[in-house]
């Protein structure tokens, strides 16, 4: 990678990815987008509908871009509440990108999801190539996304390439809609409260990343000599497995009156039960290096400090 056009990027992977990318290739060389500008942008930026079929090809072609990374997505609890919407956003965007990248010849990363598997897929320890049946539209999107990404690689040489990330917890960026964001609120409320109401019920295991990592193994996939890849497109990837009470007691270590209650929010609730426990990232490992360096409680220590300063700065 070397100019980089980024669709997304005040979302929540998407802000942080944009500074990292700029540090790392040079501010000139990543161009953030997405529906809205920022109040107070910094670096190149252009307002971009995914859903627009030339707006992506037009602002890469622009810049000259060499990569795309396509983060431009409506996230799942928001997919189940408009799923024609979501359909739009996600589907039509991914196809507006891929032909982008085909014309002019660019690499190419979409993120997936755990949210691809259903309740069908194996629950522990979810194997790389598996039974994929989700039973929402966001896993539905996500599933027709790994196909076209493939597809585009096959037919067009397009060198598509993706993970399926795993609830991404982060203190920079707000919620933005997904069913894991309990595993952000918590420690907020931690902070502020004392107390976290969880809609997520215990024992509910779902797997997990710090943010770091995820960004991390974005720009190390994407710089992998594409000779080692196998898979390409929706490598599992992973860094914790957990449940509500597993971040009580990571916590708990650091607020130790810390208390946790339970109002399971049927929908999400629903959501979290039709993906895996756990999932297997022998692939991603083998075939471009891909390593977490957070566990649970590294996470909440570094989570707990930052959000303790972020406060102290927003209130002073």
């Amino acid at each position: 990678m070397k100019k980089i056009l980024v669709t997304g990027a005040l979302g929540q992977i998407g802000s942080e990815l944009t500074d990292k990318l700029r540090g790392t290739y040079g501010e000139d060389n990543v161009i953030a987008s997405d529906i809205r500008s920022p109040e107070n942008p910094s670096g190149i930026f252009e307002e971009i509908d995914v859903t627009k079929e030339k707006e992506i090809y037009e602002a890469a072609k622009k810049y000259n871009v060499d990569t795309i990374i396509h983060l431009a997505a409506l996230l799942s609890a928001k997919a189940e509440a408009f799923p024609k919407v979501a359909w739009e956003i996600n589907m039509g965007g991914l196809v507006n990108a891929l032909e982008a990248a085909k014309e002019l010849n660019l690499k190419f990363f979409t993120p997936s999801s755990i949210g691809a598997f259903g309740p069908s897929t194996p629950r522990d320890n979810t194997p790389q190539d598996t039974l994929q049946r989700p039973t929402t539209m966001y896993g539905v999107n996500k599933v027709a996304g790994e196909l076209l990404c493939d597809y585009y690689y096959s037919r067009f040489g397009v060198d598509t390439r993706g993970v399926r990330f795993p609830g991404l917890i982060s203190y920079v960026t707000p919620p933005g809609g997904g069913t894991t964001d309990y595993a952000v609120e918590i420690y907020y409320e931690a902070i502020r409260k004392g107390a976290y109401t969880s809609y997520i019920a215990q024992g509910t295991y779902m797997d997990m990343m710090y943010m770091p990592d995820a960004l991390n193994a974005i720009i190390k996939l994407m710089e992998a000599d594409p000779h080692q890849l196998k898979h390409r497109n929706a490598f599992n990837i992973t860094a914790m497995s957990a449940a509500p009470e597993q971040f009580v007691e990571a916590i708990r270590k650091q607020v130790p009156d810390f208390k946790i209650d339970y109002q399971v929010d049927p929908v999400r609730q629903a959501i979290a039960e039709s993906w895996p426990n756990s999932i297997n990232a022998d692939a991603a490992k083998e075939e471009w290096g891909f390593e977490a360096e957070y566990d649970i409680d590294r996470m909440t220590v570094d989570m707990l400090k930052k959000i303790r300063e972020k406060i102290k700065r927003t209130s002073s």
